[in-house]
């Protein structure tokens, strides 16, 4: 897996102090779309190595970072750009549109 694991405890670090553009996935193991949404973010993963850093977030194991960023529909996707949020998804998303988001941040 190339995606990157975060927590509480990670975020800051691994997110918000990270120089290239981040994309984080809030999910959670019982989530069905959640499951649906993981590998395409993994492909994603691969294919942005080195341009974006593609984590995932479980909101279950966070609650902290989950509760700061308002997330109460999964799965959540969050774009950051130098540390600043510069775009959201809610839902099931296609591969497509997540490539739109994160060309638009490159």
């Amino acid at each position: 897996m190339s995606e990157v694991i975060l927590n509480d405890a990670n975020f800051e670090a691994e997110v918000l102090k990270c120089d290239s553009p981040v994309m984080v996935d809030f999910w959670a193991t019982w989530c069905g779309p959640c499951r649906m949404l993981a590998p395409v973010v993994e492909e994603l993963a691969g294919e942005y190595a080195g341009k974006v850093k593609v984590c995932k977030l479980n909101v279950d194991e966070a609650p902290d970072t989950s509760s700061k960023y308002r997330i109460t529909s999964i799965p959540t996707i969050i774009f950051f750009k130098g540390g600043q949020v510069a775009g959201q998804t809610v839902g099931l998303q296609s591969k497509s549109a997540l490539q739109e988001k994160l060309n638009a941040l490159l």
